[in-house]
């Protein structure tokens, strides 16, 4: 009979400390650094809050997620939304004003051509209605949700089959 509840007690304080465990990882905030990020052209940065970070995501993976979950691009896996290929864009989309500008009115990789009747946007909201009733903050907390993931999950976010 003591081995049963010797066991029993151990298993219930294994349980106990792999909860709390989970716990603590899933209340840690993202500290300030990992919230700070570049705002326009000119290297301003911005300092998002963990509400707009958080707003961000549930507005991204309604609007955004069906065609860049985890921040591919199935449409064309070439170009993801990872930095590097938000950076290479012409204009640069790695900062807040030019992608909350891709996101009103979305051009070509090499911002020659309009491709809002392609691409879902807030000048092609008759078209693709998730975008109808977007204002400039959800843009801007979509924005930061895109720019803060490379510093949360790395490489994985615009990894393409790698990492999904």
């Amino acid at each position: 009979m003591i081995k049963k509840n010797t066991v029993l007690v151990l298993l219930i304080n294994l349980f106990f400390l792999f909860s709390l465990s989970v716990s603590l990882v899933h209340a840690v905030e993202l500290d300030e650094a990992t919230r700070t990020i570049t705002f326009d052209s000119s290297s301003k940065t911005i300092t998002l809050t963990p509400e707009q970070v958080k707003r961000g995501k549930r507005l991204f993976n309604n609007s955004c997620a069906q065609c860049h979950n985890g921040g591919i691009t199935k449409t064309n896996p070439n170009i993801g939304l990872d930095l590097e290929s938000l950076s290479l864009a012409t204009p640069a989309r790695d900062n807040i004003t030019n992608l909350i500008d891709y996101m009103k009115d979305p051009k070509s990789y090499d911002g020659l051509d309009s491709i809002a009747e392609l691409h879902p946007s807030i000048k092609s909201a008759e078209i693709f209605p998730r975008m109808k009733n977007l204002t400039d903050e959800d843009l801007l907390s979509m924005a930061g949700y895109i720019l803060v993931q490379p510093r949360i999950v790395q490489e994985q976010w615009g990894g393409g089959k790698i990492h999904y």
